[in-house]
């Protein structure tokens, strides 16, 4: 499985690859939105499912989601959001955008991997 995360906290970033690679899944990452949609586009293989933040600078969460599904080419990527945020009216938003789910930080390992996997299908 590949992931690409974006969270502009390099401790999130460091924690979420090591959370990842531990369980055998590679892991790309990208600092905010912006560079996350030119991460995405780079990649080939495409990423089996993206992680992102909310609160970002350049371009937030919101803006990421919205601007990947968009894309046709994008389209069947599972997009989960992880974030510090709990408020349902965020929830929302984001499913609204495109998010496939949510996960609130601090994550435990366990579950974001096996949100990885539900999501992907992929094990």
């Amino acid at each position: 499985m590949k992931v690409l995360a974006i969270d502009d906290s390099r401790t999130i970033r460091d924690m979420v690859r090591l959370t990842l690679e531990r369980e055998g899944i590679e892991t790309t990452l990208a600092e905010d939105g912006v560079h996350g949609i030119e991460t995405l586009e780079a990649l080939d293989p495409k990423p089996d499912a993206i992680l992102t933040d909310v609160n970002m600078p350049r371009l937030d969460g919101f803006g990421f989601i919205e601007s990947v599904r968009a894309r046709d080419e994008f389209a069947g990527i599972p997009i989960l959001v992880l974030t510090t945020e709990n408020a349902r009216e965020l929830k929302q938003r984001a499913r609204a955008a495109g998010a496939t789910g949510w996960i609130v930080k601090p994550f435990d390992p366990a579950r974001l991997v096996g949100a990885l996997r539900t999501v992907t299908g992929l094990t």
